[in-house]
């Protein structure tokens, strides 16, 4: 079979009828939007792929060319030659420059039935749209503030504790436990720039994490509560990486389903496509934009 063939025999080209089912699943809380570097502007001001934060690391320090052009390997040679604080000092400098939200970060932030939002990427962009929304709410009824909170996956190098991530409140302050007012809880498996600079990307940093993840312990257990009786929305992702592949198998496990990605078809590779069967995703040839019109049109 052709790769066009292959692409036309899996990604559903009109997409229209679907987005609108997806549209009433995500308002009705049965849908969990799995958002990834490619839901932001070619224009964001941070990188937006792990290409580009190869490119990043490049122009920062000499690297071998083994590590080049690939995040992670770039990222434990620095941390292995540099230091542990000068890959978390490049990594807040790569996204320093604070991320507008999109209209999808907005038209997302305000369905609050939607019980959590995973952000793999690890800019502050849906946080600040919470908090925009927090501030449009101001005076006009109950405060929302406390309706939504944070867990971050954190890097275990020298913490010297038995931790796999940490939980954040509405205002960035750090909390011991998910709070009951949590109406939606936004997950950052990789960790981000805000409120905390929690990073893992080196290879080293995933080295316990991948050990351990099949049997769920790097996942959250309110993550994996609320994930039971819903189904994932890729939005922005790539699978073009085993790693990337694998966590996402493992933060949908035992959920319930359905499953779907948008997707640019023409740049899907073979990997992708057979991640997309095995794992009954259902990718669409659409945007993250067209998916916040409809979000808004059937507000």
């Amino acid at each position: 079979m052709s790769a066009a063939a292959a692409l036309d025999e899996v990604v559903v080209r009109n997409a229209e009828p679907i987005l609108d089912d997806i549209v009433r699943r995500l308002k009705g809380g049965g849908l969990i939007p799995y958002l990834g570097p490619g839901v932001l502007p070619a224009d964001a001001g941070v990188p937006t792929s792990y290409a580009a934060l190869a490119e990043f690391f490049s122009a920062k320090v000499a690297l071998p060319r083994r590590a080049r052009g690939n995040p992670w390997a770039s990222a434990q040679f620095i941390e292995g030659r540099k230091h542990r604080k000068t890959l978390d000092a490049l990594m807040a400098a790569a996204f320093a420059e604070p991320v507008a939200p999109t209209p999808l970060h907005e038209a997302l932030a305000s369905c609050p039935q939607i019980p959590m939002i995973v952000d793999s990427w690890y800019d502050g962009a849906m946080r600040s749209a919470f908090a925009q929304r927090r501030n449009r709410s101001a005076g006009q009824g109950p405060e929302r503030a406390a309706d939504w909170g944070e867990v971050q996956g954190i890097t275990r190098a020298g913490i010297g504790e038995f931790l796999w991530f940490r939980f954040y409140d509405a205002e960035g302050g750090e909390v011991s436990a998910p709070q009951d007012e949590w109406r939606t809880l936004l997950y950052k498996p990789h960790g981000g720039v805000a409120p905390a600079d929690n990073y893992l990307i080196a290879d080293s940093d995933y080295v316990e994490v991948l050990t351990e993840i099949d049997i769920q312990t790097p996942i959250p257990e309110i993550v994996r509560a609320r994930r039971t009786n819903c189904g994932f929305l890729f939005i922005g992702c790539r699978f073009d990486d085993q790693m990337l592949r694998l966590y996402a198998r493992q933060i949908m496990k035992r959920s319930k389903g359905p499953y779907f990605a948008l997707v640019e078809p023409d740049g899907l590779t073979r990997n992708e496509l057979r991640f997309f069967e095995t794992e009954a995703i259902t990718p669409l040839a659409a945007s993250p934009a067209r998916l916040a019109e409809r979000l808004t049109e059937l507000a």
